[in-house]
């Protein structure tokens, strides 16, 4: 009677251990498609940053403008800032701009173009930990003169905010996701392209806010978190050998 009780809950358990071994190693190697995934996108984004820049697509083209062909491709045209309310994007650091590696603001402005069309601008990095208002306002107000202005930066295109990503702060004009086009359908910026611009040059005098060129180094551990998984996998074989031996009558 015993050993047969015992059969089917070997049996139950050996299913169970098949299962947890076959995630775990599933896991194990979706980190390494990952791995070559973030392999040929630190390639692409790397030869994109480092070409010349060209000129902006012309609005006939923006619609078929997308992140996986075009995001980061620097490009230069002339635009003058709009004299309407401006945004703080929050920022625990970045990725891609190595001299701005702590907290602070990104401060997005909207600058038309000679043919009227609007794009949203990132002019660049402010200090302010605290996301101060008034901080930001004096940063901004310097660069709204009414006068045309050539630009060069990187195209940029919105990204999706998480579950756990906090509200807008409306008093403060402060968004915690760069979806450049919710900022403006919020402040009022009217129609903006598909894409936004994280500007290179020019700086400020005082480098407030403080533009500058991409340089990508993205974090890449996927190496080790494949390890780790098909690690389990083996122990979890190891585990279900033990107490398979530990069962057997002496």
């Amino acid at each position: 009677m015993n050993e047969t009780a015992r059969k089917p809950r070997v049996a139950g358990f050996a299913l169970f251990t098949l299962f947890l071994t076959a995630v775990c190693l599933a896991l194990g190697f979706w980190q390494l498609q990952r791995r070559i995934a973030k392999h040929e996108l630190v390639a692409a984004l790397t030869e994109r940053l480092a070409e010349a820049p060209v000129a902006l697509p012309p609005p006939s083209q923006w619609a078929a403008l997308n992140p996986a062909r075009d995001e980061f491709r620097r490009v230069s045209f002339t635009a003058t800032y709009a004299s309407l309310p401006d945004a703080m994007v929050y920022s625990s650091g970045s990725a891609v701009r190595k001299d701005a590696s702590g907290p602070g603001t990104w401060a997005f402005l909207p600058a038309r173009l000679a043919t009227g069309e609007t794009i949203v601008i990132d002019a660049g990095f402010v200090e302010n930990t605290m996301q101060d208002r008034g901080v930001e306002d004096r940063a901004v107000k310097k660069l709204v003169t009414g006068q045309p202005v050539r630009l060069t930066g990187y195209l940029r295109f919105p990204e999706p905010a998480g579950w756990m990503t906090p509200a807008e702060n409306r008093d403060k004009r402060l968004w915690f996701v760069r979806d450049h086009r919710a900022i403006a359908n919020l402040l009022g910026w009217g129609t903006v392209a598909p894409f936004y611009i994280d500007l290179e040059q020019p700086a400020p005098e005082n480098n407030i806010p403080r533009p500058g060129p991409l340089d990508v180094h993205l974090k890449d551990d996927h190496l080790q978190y494949a390890i780790t998984w098909f690690a389990l996998a083996g122990a979890v074989l190891i585990a279900f050998g033990v107490w398979v031996r530990g069962r057997r009558p002496v």
